[in-house]
């Protein structure tokens, strides 16, 4: 049995939970999200318990795979409609800065050109200053994979440190070529 997937996944007060067409729905203060579920489980909303509970039809590699990751995406839903995800980025270098106009976070990080990126639907980007990027939105996946692809930008390097990095994120730094001496 899936030590993640017997797990049930609580409902906080003002999170609705329900099952339609093959997918898990749950709704709450900050929005509304929605989950395919793989055939292999199956997903039950006690409403007077307050719980979602995820169970596999059998024991075969697939449905045991499935078992725990369904159950990890409940939650995940679950939390981004009550909570919201936030990941924090700062830009470290000396020129190096970030700027929000419109609908797109631009970044001067050493190229010879701006760049532009354009920040996706549902997600909100905010930049306290010059040197900071917050990012927040309901859907865990969304958020992970744009703060990844900005920080893929200009990822720090080792030997000055300089680049794009998550908040509080430390950076190996090599010895340059005057060590040797």
């Amino acid at each position: 049995m899936s030590r993640i997937g017997k797990n049930p996944v609580p409902l906080p007060k003002g999170v609705k939970a329900s099952v339609a067409r093959g997918a898990l729905v749950v709704e709450g203060p900050l929005g509304k999200l929605e989950q395919p579920i793989h055939p292999a489980v199956t997903v039950e909303v006690d409403v007077p318990g307050g719980l979602i509970v995820v169970t596999r039809s059998g024991d075969d590699r697939i449905a045991r795979s499935v078992h725990g990751l369904t159950r990890a995406l409940a939650a995940n839903m679950v939390e981004g409609v009550s909570k919201g995800y936030e990941k924090k980025l700062e830009i470290v270098g000396v020129g190096y800065l970030a700027a929000i106009q419109q609908n797109t976070l631009q970044l001067r990080v050493g190229f010879a050109n701006e760049l532009h990126v354009p920040i996706p639907a549902g997600l909100t980007v905010a930049c306290p200053d010059q040197t900071h990027v917050t990012i927040k939105g309901i859907d865990k996946q969304a958020v992970g994979q744009f703060a990844a692809e900005v920080r893929a930008l200009r990822k720090p390097e080792p030997y000055k440190g300089k680049g794009i990095r998550y908040e509080n994120e430390q950076v190996r730094r090599k010895a340059g070529k005057a060590v040797t001496k």
